[in-house]
């Protein structure tokens, strides 16, 4: 049950959406998880096979994916109702309701060709094959992908040949092909989009450890030849293509960390209420309330922030700067909400017995993930200072 004491209300489709997702979280996905342990990174394929089978029967399946291309097509606002309500597991930040609400091929799929979708995001949206990653991020960093972008693509004959190398890259290893931004030219226009499949002959996959229980991956290409056929739309087309899904992922994006911290608040609450101290409740410390009071309106404007950028998303509104801000807010306040109940939850909030710590590791990458707080900020100074 949410600490909220009121709210701006959802569509009442939403609503039952929602609780649709929380009955569905409760039933299934809590108990399985509580079998696992601490730090798992994923379930067993049988089990996550089953669990996915039972969120198809209600309907939790492909949300993202338009109504076109045979999935849900819920709306933006719809796909941050869900992911903050499928954040709230152990493995919420990288493992949304443990992996059971699939089907959704990277989006820039639903830019290919028919023969493209029918080859590689039909069998997803379908169930056969597993989620595909996405591979924009290079070592080279920096706020503009378009720019920081080096792995080369060169034509030869019938094919491209591709050399060079991807960063921080989530999922890769466990799937069956990838979407992978290469350049065949010069500056923003000179970035093409390709289908990789995993055992393309050259490609390799090197883990990096992180702080995080989940660990991305170094993808290296080593003239990897794919035919012709693999690139997406035309050449240079790929950072147009991908630009409106990046914008769109730091909303949702945004909304995982906001459940996270809304299930610590309300596990600090009832700490507060069952804990005794110096012949007290916990709850009754004015340090404690005040703490547990700025969690509660942090939480509530940072939501407001999302919802709001998704809800212009829905209106075909321009929301880069939107996005921004939501994606920024979100994932700031989140850390400093989870520290607080962390620090109201005493020793044991640093032990493995509660999902405390490993929240805070994980919320810690999600200020860095699709584009670091600093990146958001350069973003809307400059729409500011234009």
């Amino acid at each position: 049950m949410s600490t909220a004491l009121g709210a701006w209300e959802l569509p009442e489709e939403l609503v039952l959406l929602r609780d649709t997702v929380r009955r569905f979280m409760a039933a299934h996905v809590h108990p399985l998880e509580d079998t696992l342990p601490h730090d798992s990174i994923g379930l067993p394929r049988d089990q996550l096979l089953e669990l996915q089978a039972k969120a198809r029967e209600v309907g939790l399946w492909a949300l993202q994916t338009p109504e076109e291309f045979g999935g849900a097509g819920l709306s933006v606002l719809g796909q941050v109702v869900v992911a903050e309500e499928a954040a709230k597991c152990r493995m919420g930040a990288f493992f949304p309701a443990l992996g059971a609400f699939g089907g959704n091929p990277p989006s820039v799929m639903f830019k290919a060709s028919p023969e493209q979708f029918a080859k590689y995001a039909k069998p997803i949206i379908d169930g056969v094959m597993s989620k595909a990653y996405t591979a924009i991020t290079e070592a080279s960093g920096g706020s503009d992908p378009a720019r920081a972008i080096q792995l080369r693509a060169v034509r030869d004959g019938d094919a491209y040949v591709l050399n060079g190398s991807k960063m921080w890259i989530s999922h890769a290893p466990g799937a069956d092909w990838g979407v992978v931004y290469a350049r065949t030219g010069d500056g923003r226009n000179g970035i093409s989009c390709f289908i990789v499949e995993k055992d393309t002959p050259g490609l390799t996959f090197s883990r990096i450890d992180v702080m995080a229980s989940f660990a991305p991956y170094e993808l290296h290409f080593d003239n990897v030849r794919i035919p012709a056929d693999q690139l997406i739309g035309e050449e240079g087309q790929g950072f147009a293509l991908a630009s409106d899904f990046l914008v769109y992922g730091r909303i949702t994006y945004g909304a995982g960390p906001i459940g996270i911290a809304q299930a610590a608040l309300d596990m600090a609450c009832q700490w507060a209420r069952d804990r005794d101290v110096f012949g007290g409740r916990l709850a009754d410390k004015q340090g404690i309330q005040w703490m547990l009071v700025d969690s509660e309106v942090e939480l509530r404007a940072a939501r407001l922030l999302v919802y709001q950028a998704a809800w212009n998303a829905d209106l075909g509104r321009d929301v880069r700067v939107d996005a921004s801000i939501a994606k920024l807010n979100a994932t700031e306040t989140a850390y400093r909400v989870l520290d607080r109940c962390m620090q109201i939850h005493g020793a044991l909030g640093l032990s493995t017995e509660l999902p405390l710590e490993r929240w805070f590791r994980d919320l810690r990458v999600k200020r860095l993930g699709e584009g670091a707080t600093e990146v958001q900020r350069e973003v809307v100074a400059r729409a500011l200072l234009r």
